[in-house]
């Protein structure tokens, strides 16, 4: 029985419905030791024979036996193996990956076997040094010379161990020195047990071997034995083949990602900029609320709320419309924005509230320190909801006393601190028990100063200071505004709901507002904000997908032929889709790390730049932003990848090893 058999194998080609036949009814038998040459003129068939015999070509009728089973060429899978173990492909033109060293084009017939990493590098070596290349193992291709190149194409394809050396015009580019060195090669393979199998046009080569078949118009014209096959050893030990590795498509595309240096650091570098870009707008959002939550801790308790009367009988009017109508009323009708004894009792009942605070706020303040007059302000009265940081000096005031504003009193003078225990004068404006403005001319002892940051001005009294001088000049004594005091944090959202949910006479009581809400308005406008502009830039994560897909689809044509020479080693079609996609995601990798490493520099950069004029970290990148921006990033590059990378791995492999 034959190691490799042929039967009745045809083969046409089809230009619409009109038939070309180029095989027609090949048998044939080859068996191991032997050298046969299959000679003929271009376009008899030879290729398309040897296509099929080294399981490239799929569509064709008859039959192919090795070692009497049948090949079934219709599974694709059992092809790939098939390939893997039994065949060896040396090509015309080397087929070498330019990339990669001598040593590591050995190697890739090897990362299909179950050899180790320390073996497949052992075996590597012997096989360049079997073929005269021990000193170019750590040179590329592209230092090699043509007859070089090709020593290495027969090293390969010896890697795996295969049964059968497939060589298509192998010495077709070589000079007569280095065809000589070739054939002996080829013949000691042969020698050594294995079927060789040469197509050429060359006479002389075609007597280099055991057997000569000739060729011509799709059928073998003639056959001629040259001597007998050669000695099959026995008992030789087999390599173990397997599905290329993992890591070894890993190394290739870091290689190649290697290779094209300056090219794929322009696309790294655009993605770079992108993830940069919005882990850095993402981590200003979180510095601005965090900046918020800040100054509004400095100036306010969050376990006080304000509260005010409701003056409007609006039903659907929000807690923040009806204080806004509230403050508006104090002019036109001030009583109505009172609050009496009764009020503040029923206040103090409510479930939550532990203490109620009364106080009173007034407008067009105006204070007096020689020859320096204030702008229009507010007084207000101190109540615990103000937090005792809004004192820059001195101290809370006591009766008799106010608190100034920071800005005013370096209007007074630079040395500000120094009017502390000085007395000042003012007016505001009150009202009286029939909504009439009355004037309050008064003074007081200067106790601190005060720093409102971005909320204002702040003049402060006690509120028992200020019901003195109202009772003084016949002017409502009772409070505007009342500060209730939540000792549990966690109530104050319910608190102020059930504040607000009271009645009187049909209409809604009360109506205030907690601090919390405020703060996740404004935070939910701030992350919108910090969410608008992360998007805007990561439309330059967008562009750079576009670019890895361009990237992408010029490697898959420039790297056609590598395809080819892949498949025809015995890789599958989820390798060459790996080998592609694993490129893209190592862009998206290396884009995501160098856009973190410039996200946290420039955090650093911004923080030190703005800190000595906002004393607060303003960009505060999170682990979350990190992690949201590298998984976008490497989404992006996968999703970039998924057309060009299955448009590789469907490629026709005689196409691909054909291709310029």
């Amino acid at each position: 029985m034959a190691f490799l058999e042929l039967q009745n194998i045809k083969k046409s080609y089809y230009l619409g419905k009109e038939e070309f036949p180029v095989l027609k009814g090949i048998d044939l038998s080859f068996e191991k030791g032997e050298f046969v040459s299959i000679l003929g003129e271009s376009g008899g068939g030879k290729s398309t024979l040897m296509n099929i015999i080294g399981g490239l070509d799929r569509n064709f009728d008859g039959t192919v036996e090795i070692n009497g089973d049948k090949l079934d060429h219709k599974q694709e899978k059992k092809l790939d193996v098939y390939r893997r173990e039994t065949i060896g492909y040396i090509f015309q033109s080397f087929n070498l990956i330019n990339y990669q060293t001598n040593l590591e084009n050995v190697e890739t017939s090897l990362n299909m076997t179950t050899l180790s990493s320390a073996e497949r590098k052992e075996r590597a070596k012997a096989l360049l040094n079997k073929v005269g290349l021990s000193e170019h193992m750590s040179k590329f291709p592209s230092q090699l010379s043509g007859g070089q190149k090709q020593r290495v194409a027969i090293a390969r394809a010896l890697a795996a161990d295969p049964d059968i050396m497939i060589a298509d015009e192998p010495t077709g580019a070589l000079d007569s020195a280095n065809t000589v060195e070739v054939l002996d090669l080829l013949k000691q393979i042969a020698e050594e047990g294995k079927l060789v199998i040469v197509v050429t046009h060359s006479q002389a080569v075609a007597e280099y071997g055991t057997r000569i078949l000739h060729m011509a118009d799709g059928k073998i014209d003639e056959e001629k034995f040259l001597k007998d096959k050669f000695l099959v050893p026995s008992g030789t030990k087999r390599l173990t083949s397997r599905p290329l590795k993992a890591a070894s498509i890993w190394d290739m595309a870091f290689d190649h990602l290697k290779y094209k240096k300056l090219q794929n650091f322009l696309i790294i570098l655009g993605s770079a900029i992108g993830v940069f870009s919005v882990i850095l707008f993402l981590g200003l959002g979180n510095g601005i609320k965090g900046y918020i939550a800040n100054q509004v801790d400095s100036l306010v308790n969050p376990n006080y709320q304000s509260v005010l009367r409701n003056t409007t009988k609006d039903k659907d009017a929000s807690a923040a419309e009806r204080m806004q109508a509230t403050r508006q009323a104090m002019a036109a009708d001030y009583s109505s924005t009172t609050m009496d004894k009764s009020m503040l009792n029923r206040l103090g009942r409510v479930k939550g509230v532990d203490a109620v605070h009364p106080g009173g706020t007034f407008n067009n303040a105006i204070f007096t320190y020689g020859n320096e007059k204030s702008q229009p302000v507010q007084l207000q009265s101190w109540t615990p909801q103000f937090s005792e940081k809004t004192i820059k000096a001195g101290r809370q005031a006591k009766d008799g006393e106010v608190l100034i504003d920071r800005n005013y009193a370096k209007k007074i003078q630079k040395n500000y601190k120094a009017l502390i225990g000085k007395n000042i004068s003012f007016t505001y404006m009150a009202f009286d028990s029939e909504n009439k403005p009355v004037i309050i001319s008064t003074s007081a002892k200067i106790a601190g100063i005060t720093d409102g940051g971005q909320s204002g001005a702040m003049f402060i009294q006690k509120w028992s200071t200020i019901q003195n001088d109202l009772k003084k000049n016949n002017a409502v004594t009772d409070a505007n505004y009342v500060s209730v005091e939540i000792k549990d944090t966690k109530a104050v959202k319910s608190t102020i709901a059930r504040i607000n949910k009271l009645q009187s006479n049909g209409t809604q009581s009360f109506a205030s507002i907690s601090m919390n809400d405020i703060l996740s308005t404004i935070n939910t406008i701030t992350s919108l904000a910090s969410y608008v502009l992360a998007a805007i830039a990561g439309i330059s994560l967008l562009v750079s997908a576009i670019m890895i897909i361009v990237t992408t689809y010029m490697s898959v044509s420039e790297r056609t032929r590598e395809i080819g020479v892949l498949r025809a080693l015995g890789a599958r079609a989820k390798d060459i889709r790996g080998l592609f996609t694993n490129e893209a995601l190592l862009i998206g990798i290396i884009s995501a790390i160098l856009g973190i490493v410039m996200a946290y520099v420039g955090q650093i950069g911004m923080n030190t730049a703005l800190n000595g004029l906002i004393h607060f970290d303003i960009v505060q990148v999170s682990v979350g932003n990190v992690i949201f921006a590298v998984i976008i990033s490497l989404l992006i590059a996968l999703i970039a990848s998924f057309v060009p990378s299955r448009r590789a791995a469907k490629l026709n492999t005689i196409d691909a090893l054909a291709a310029d």
